[in-house]
C-alpha cells in the first residue's frame, strides 16, 4: 500500500498572517494541473476581504509543477485516484490550529475537480465550492443525497478544449440534480479565468458571507 498523500503546510500562501485567522470563514484555493500555489493566490486581491483564503499546492510533482493526481483517464479520473487528494486536503484542515466558522473551496481545472469532490465527500464540512474550468467525477459517492442545500458555482469558457466534450456533458447533467447551482459559460473564453468571471465569482463569494 502506497503512503497518503500530505500537504506541506510550509507551502501554503495565507492572505493574511495567522494571528488574524481564527473567526473568519475560510476559502481554499486549489491550482489545476502542474501549476502551484502561486498561481490561484494572484486571486485573493480580487475575492471580499471578509473571507481568510489559503492557496495550497497539489501534492504529487509533476513537470516544473504540482498536480492532484496523475495517471488517470483525461477528463474522467476515478474517484479513488480524486479521493487520495481530497483526503490530504482534509488531513491538512485537520492539523490547523483553529476551527474556521464557514469553510468554502474554489478550484480551477484539476483543483475545481478537487473542490466539488471535496464537497461530495465531506458535505458536513464544505459549505459551498466553485468549480472553475472544471468538471465532476463519474459515479455516486455515498453523501450525494445531502448536497441540495449546497451552493455550486460552475464556470467555464466555451472555446475550452482542454476539458473533453464528454466530461462537460457528465457535469452538466449532474450538477443541477444534486446541488444548488450557478452556472456560466463565457464566450469565447479558452481554458482559463476571465475578468467576468471573476466579477461572478465575487458576487457568488459575497452571498455566501
Amino acid at each position: 500500500m502506497s503512503d497518503p498523500l500530505t500537504i506541506d503546510p510550509g507551502t501554503v500562501i495565507w492572505s493574511l498572517p495567522e494571528p488574524q485567522r481564527a473567526g473568519k470563514p475560510l476559502l481554499l484555493l486549489l491550482h489545476g494541473k502542474g501549476s502551484h500555489e502561486g498561481d490561484l493566490a494572484g486571486l485573493i486581491e480580487r475575492l471580499p476581504g471578509d473571507f481568510v483564503v489559503s492557496s495550497l499546492r497539489a501534492p504529487l510533482q509533476e513537470g516544473p509543477g504540482f498536480s492532484w493526481w496523475v495517471g488517470e483517464v483525461p477528463s474522467n479520473p476515478s474517484a479513488a485516484g480524486v479521493g487520495l487528494a481530497v483526503h490530504a486536503v482534509l488531513a491538512w484542515l485537520d492539523a490547523l490550529p483553529f476551527t474556521p466558522p464557514g469553510l468554502g473551496v474554489l478550484g480551477f481545472s484539476q483543483g475545481g475537480v478537487m473542490a466539488l469532490q471535496l464537497l461530495r465527500t465531506a458535505p458536513e464540512r464544505v459549505g459551498f465550492a466553485l468549480n472553475l474550468s472544471g468538471y465532476s467525477v463519474d459515479g455516486v459517492m455515498p453523501h450525494d443525497g445531502e448536497l441540495t442545500q449546497h451552493p455550486v458555482f460552475w464556470g467555464r469558457g466555451d472555446a475550452d478544449v482542454v476539458i473533453g466534450a464528454s466530461a462537460i456533458e457528465r457535469t452538466a447533467r449532474w450538477l443541477p440534480a444534486h446541488v444548488e447551482l450557478t452556472a456560466a459559460t463565457y464566450r469565447g473564453v479558452t481554458h482559463t479565468i476571465s475578468s467576468e468571471e471573476l466579477d461572478d465569482i465575487h458576487a457568488f463569494l459575497v452571498a455566501r458571507l
